[in-house]
């Protein structure tokens, strides 16, 4: 089988290192995107360690000539785009009497404005060969909230509106766009946790960068290309718990 190309933004830490670090184990050719020159190099260095093909490539997502000249680069340099992961985001946690209009605007730039460009861009590319896979990430925090979440709750709720928005413009191109919502993802050491923390969960524990990786890899599957315009939540069973104060 030919091997895939793929991009991952935001993919010099935490949950979009490890999305990038699965695609390169899958045996992808990973496109590891990100702000940060020495995270991005640093991802790609551990996947080849491990004989993947990664390379890392600097894109500011509030930027569109960034994501333009991205685009364009990789297609030049490979012939084609088959996965986008718009992982690269932001928050601000700060009372909505507070917060300025230059930090909503910098949280709705990098985390939703950055999904529809890299969608466009890439789609441009997927295009071509009537196939690709997009999958952007949301949050639980898209339909529940804590208080002073107001910039990152409305980037996210954008993200899953966009999500099947451009399943049904796409669908003609044979693009398919999902989105995951992920709950509690723990990017540090575990033992940090309570047993609290773990116990507030259905699966008993605190979710790990891992499982959203392996749910990118399931929704990129062409064998799964009739899930479309999706979002799956993983959470451990967080949303659904009912709760009462006793």
């Amino acid at each position: 089988m030919e091997k895939r190309v793929v991009i991952v933004t935001g993919a010099g830490q935490g949950i979009g290192a490890a999305v990038a670090e699965a695609f390169g184990e899958n045996g992808d050719i990973v496109i590891v995107a990100d702000v940060n020159e020495s995270n991005a190099q640093t991802v790609a260095s551990k996947i080849n360690d491990k004989n993947g093909e990664a390379y890392p490539i600097i894109c500011d997502v509030r930027k569109e000539s960034h994501i333009v000249e991205m685009m364009s680069h990789v297609e030049q340099q490979f012939g084609q785009i088959d996965v986008l992961i718009n992982n690269a985001g932001v928050s601000r946690w700060k009372s909505p009497f507070e917060l300025t209009a230059e930090e909503w605007d910098d949280v709705q730039h990098t985390n939703v404005r950055s999904v529809f460009l890299c969608s466009r861009e890439a789609g441009k590319v997927m295009r071509k060969r009537k196939k690709g896979s997009i999958v952007n990430m949301s949050s639980t925090r898209a339909t529940m909230s804590e208080p002073n979440s107001e910039a990152y709750a409305a980037s996210k709720g954008g993200i899953l509106a966009l999500t099947h928005a451009l399943a049904a413009s796409f669908q003609e191109e044979g693009i398919q766009v999902n989105a995951i919502s992920p709950g509690w993802i723990h990017t540090g050491d575990m033992d940090e946790l309570r047993e609290i923390d773990h116990e507030q969960h259905f699966s008993k524990r605190v979710g790990e960068p891992a499982d959203i990786a392996r749910a990118c890899l399931f929704l990129t599957n062409e064998a799964n290309h009739f899930i479309n315009g999706e979002n799956l939540t993983i959470d451990g069973g967080m949303t659904r718990k009912m709760i009462y104060e006793h």
